[in-house]
């Protein structure tokens, strides 16, 4: 269900961040003094290879050049040593406002008994661990309450620590499907009848309805249920759950506000209405077939595969926690065919983004979607660039973030070694800028100046 987030709440926010050991805006933007990032190699977020030694000029939050030339007199250099300078990491798709635990009936019961002020609080400590990991901007599609955008205002401001954010304010789906988050449960337990104020739409006009009410509560992005869910109670996974005259008025409603639009979907057929009605990313795609595939290629369609949502159900059957019986082969039947249908998107030129699902799996493990990609198939550099520069393209933000290009936001990331020869070492991040803001650095090295 979809509320507007009290205010009350970016009051707690900002008190909660400035009693956890900060003294300072954790935002706050750097002088423009220069620093100079250096390591023994760099990956620029375009290319297949390597540049050798890596080095990155900052001057006030942005890139003023790249290479030994750029060097100017005086900068205060930062020698990161044997190590990888790359972009900052993006995930395209998270929940930074939720986690999973795998006990599911302990979740629904603190889902119902947590406060929107609470879990707010919980989100704060989400985004330090995704920032912290080396993810400096995500786009979140789907929260209760209006949090993400709660989230995304305090991050902005200075008042928490974390990624940079685009939300999406909410999920629409239809009454029933997987955005329904009523559905499953006893009839007037929520004590009113849900509808496109709670991100639940019937029809086409009520679908441009949804969207605009998304809009005006805050939605850089617009999120859609096309298909049934691995986690929802009431409905079939691969089911298509839109018509096309729903999906087609969804859309074009959010392009004509200027908002891409990501659809959750699982199924065929739910693949191929979305795309036909100009959909920007299909998420998850486990059960999309050959034609569905062809057409994301020739409408230049994005897919985002979220393969470490497969990885933290499976984790926490393996753990022997409870989830119910259905909700069980679901997720056994959407695994095993995600693995075989992004094999099969590689090999037919999908474009490819990257996008976690954080939430199903604990937050701050987001990199280890980078070899899960690579396990199946996709080489290590496209690998990379799916979590930088084709991200950054999906977000509409290619010409801020993705690359290490002078004029973009210095978002830089170093990781130990070398990553095109172990991708394992995306998952030690050892250092962190945001718009030339150092948020870690453990690296041996220490700062020094010429």
């Amino acid at each position: 269900m979809q509320r507007k987030i009290p205010a009350i709440i970016f009051v707690g926010l900002i008190f909660w961040a400035r009693t956890n050991g900060q003294d300072k805006k954790p935002t706050e933007k750097p002088a423009d003094k220069v620093i100079v990032l250096k390591a023994t190699r760099m990956f620029d977020g375009k290319s297949g290879g390597l540049v050798t030694p890596g080095i990155v000029v900052v001057t006030g939050g942005k890139i003023a050049g790249v290479g030994a030339a750029a060097i100017p007199a005086g900068a205060q250099v930062i020698d990161l040593g044997d190590a990888t300078l790359l972009p900052g990491f993006i995930d395209a798709h998270t929940h930074l406002t939720d986690e999973f635990s795998g006990d599911w009936k302990m979740d629904t019961i603190q889902g119902f008994q947590k406060s929107l002020a609470e879990k707010a609080l919980d989100s704060t400590v989400n985004a330090k661990k995704t920032l912290l990991a080396g993810f400096t901007t995500v786009r979140d599609v789907g929260a209760e309450g209006r949090i993400d955008v709660a989230l995304r205002n305090a991050i902005r401001d200075g008042a928490v620590i974390g990624p940079r954010m685009l939300v999406a304010a909410g999920a629409i789906g239809s009454t029933g499907g997987h955005c329904d988050d009523t559905a499953g449960f006893r009839e007037g337990l929520f004590g009113h009848e849900i509808g496109p104020q709670d991100s639940v739409a019937n029809g086409p006009d009520q679908m441009r309805y949804a969207v605009r009410l998304a809009h005006k509560y805050g939605a850089d992005v617009i999120k859609t249920c096309a298909s049934g869910g691995v986690l929802s109670l009431a409905d079939d996974v691969d089911t298509a759950q839109l018509t096309q005259e729903e999906l087609n008025a969804l859309i074009d409603e959010a392009h004509a506000l200027r908002r891409k639009v990501a659809a959750h979907c699982h199924g065929a057929e739910a693949g191929k209405r979305a795309i036909r009605a100009g959909v920007d990313s299909l998420e998850h795609g486990s059960f999309l077939d050959d034609e569905g595939l062809d057409m994301m290629k020739a409408h230049g369609t994005y897919l985002v595969p979220t393969l470490m949502a497969s990885v933290g159900i499976q984790e926490r059957l393996q753990q022997g926690m409870y989830m119910p019986p259905a909700v069980v082969a679901k997720a056994n039947a959407a695994t095993a065919a995600a693995r075989k249908t992004f094999q099969r998107a590689i090999a037919k030129g999908v474009k490819i983004g990257l996008g976690t699902d954080a939430a199903v799996y604990p937050h701050g493990r987001n990199a280890e979607e980078f070899y899960q990609m690579v396990s199946l198939g996709m080489k290590l550099a496209d690998a990379l660039r799916a979590g930088t520069s084709v991200d950054a393209e999906l977000l509409g933000l290619g010409d801020k973030i993705g690359t290490l290009d002078s004029g973009k936001f210095a978002d830089v990331v170093a990781v130990p070694g070398d990553p095109l020869q172990d991708i394992h070492v995306t998952e030690h991040v050892v250092f962190v800028m945001k718009e030339g803001v150092v948020y870690k650095n453990d690296s041996a090295a220490t700062a020094a100046v010429r």
